[in-house]
């Protein structure tokens, strides 16, 4: 059953569902605000997240942009509001973020298609404050030099230069630095945990959360991931559900542990000669001159050579250890891959005296020897004739009868 239109916590509360009959709820609604730069005039006229921003568009696909258009942020989502501002007839549309260009976390087909649309893109700059005119109304930013994204131990920590600064003039602002979560009245009155970015805490393998019948998953627990991600999460949510509501059931005997153990690339001395390097076939686009309010896919499908050249190239699977509840031993994989990166080994190769696949044949040749030798010093001895039998004949009770009798007695 799906109810749609109602939004818990506002026009039902949790408390009246469990009243209602409901055991177990499975909370994922996802990263649906944008997150706030905490700068001086960013709550002015004219400054919107862009997950707003792309939002309101999408229902009003002829909105209008005029004037300068600077969007700060680095990511997939600055990307798509640049590229919506330049679509919304924006004078011109100018790309802030404080990564340098080999950082940016955006794909660099994005960064590309972005940089044809007319967006340009300054790197290396994170924003001071947003300055306002007379009425409140945004009319530029003020940027500082980024000289470091983040410290040795790989963890978000900018470092700023505040004596080099660069002034952007504005007539909208969109931040696209990050998505948060809005509870709104969903989690009151409830005992649900909140870590210090305002997601839910929960415990990673059940998903269950300080109130024992409330799950979490997807951006709600781990913040921004991709879509595969939020569905692992709801796999896993769904077995800890159905276990919660069968009663006396544990939520972690027997779950799959799921340990990973990520091949160490920097200290794998793998030889690059006869592996194939090919790069991933791109499909090609038209190139639209007049892009306002212009919301076509410019991108064509693969041509048939496309299509030959991808499905043949090495895929790069890259395997240190392979899932053990997927692997049926088949050692397909061995004889598919034409540059011999895969192989099979026994866990426990003590257990069991069967020899693998790739050593058979020094195995096989040993016994193919070792057969012939026998056969020669031993060879097989001549059988004897066997000595004819006479013929019985038996009537029809199964007794013996003589030539010429009829078998029949009075």
């Amino acid at each position: 059953e799906i109810r749609c239109g109602i939004e818990v916590g506002k026009d039902i509360t949790l408390d009246e569902l469990r009243a209602q009959g409901f055991i177990g709820f499975y909370v994922a609604i996802g990263c649906q605000g944008g997150r706030k730069a905490n700068i001086a005039g960013e709550d002015a006229d004219g400054v919107i997240s862009a997950v707003d921003f792309l939002h309101f568009v999408t229902e009003h696909p002829l909105h209008e942009v005029p004037g300068k258009t600077v969007v700060i942020g680095g990511g997939n989502v600055a990307i798509d509001a640049a590229r919506v501002s330049a679509r919304c007839g924006s004078e011109s549309v100018t790309m802030v973020c404080l990564e340098q260009p080999d950082e940016m976390p955006a794909l660099p087909e994005e960064i590309t298609e972005a940089q044809e649309d007319g967006v340009s893109i300054k790197n290396g700059w994170g924003p001071a404050f947003i300055a306002t005119d007379e009425q409140g109304h945004v009319c530029g930013v003020m940027f500082k030099r980024c000289m470091r994204v983040f410290d040795n131990d790989k963890r978000f920590s900018p470092c700023f230069d505040d004596e080099q600064t660069m002034y952007l003039e504005a007539d909208a602002v969109v931040l696209s630095i990050g998505q948060t979560v809005e509870w709104g009245s969903l989690l009151e009155g409830e005992a649900v945990e909140l870590t210090r970015g305002n997601f839910a805490r929960a415990d990673s393998q059940t998903y269950q959360t300080a109130q024992p019948d409330v799950f979490v998953g997807g951006d709600v627990y781990t913040g921004p991931r991709f879509v595969i991600d939020a569905i692992a999460a709801g796999h896993e949510a769904a077995v800890s559900l159905h276990r919660f509501v069968q009663k006396g059931s544990s939520l972690t005997i027997g779950r799959n542990q799921r340990h990973y153990v990520e091949l160490d690339k920097s200290d794998a001395a793998v030889e690059s000669c006869g592996y194939d390097h090919a790069g991933r076939q791109r499909p090609t686009c038209d190139t639209v001159k007049n892009i306002r309010h212009n919301w076509s896919d410019p991108s064509h499908t693969f041509t048939p050579e496309q299509i030959r050249i991808e499905t043949a190239r090495c895929l790069k699977c890259g395997a240190s250890i392979v899932d053990a509840n997927k692997c049926i031993g088949c050692g397909l994989c061995t004889t598919r891959c034409e540059f011999d990166a895969i192989h099979l080994f026994r866990d426990n190769p003590h257990c069991s005296d069967m020899v693998a696949a790739e050593h058979k044949a020094g195995k096989i040749l040993s016994y193919v020897g070792k057969r012939a030798v026998k056969i020669i010093k031993n060879p097989a001895r001549k059988t004897k004739t066997p000595k004819p039998q006479s013929h019985v004949t038996t009537d029809e009770l199964g007794n013996p009868v003589s030539a010429g009798s009829t078998g029949i007695s009075s």
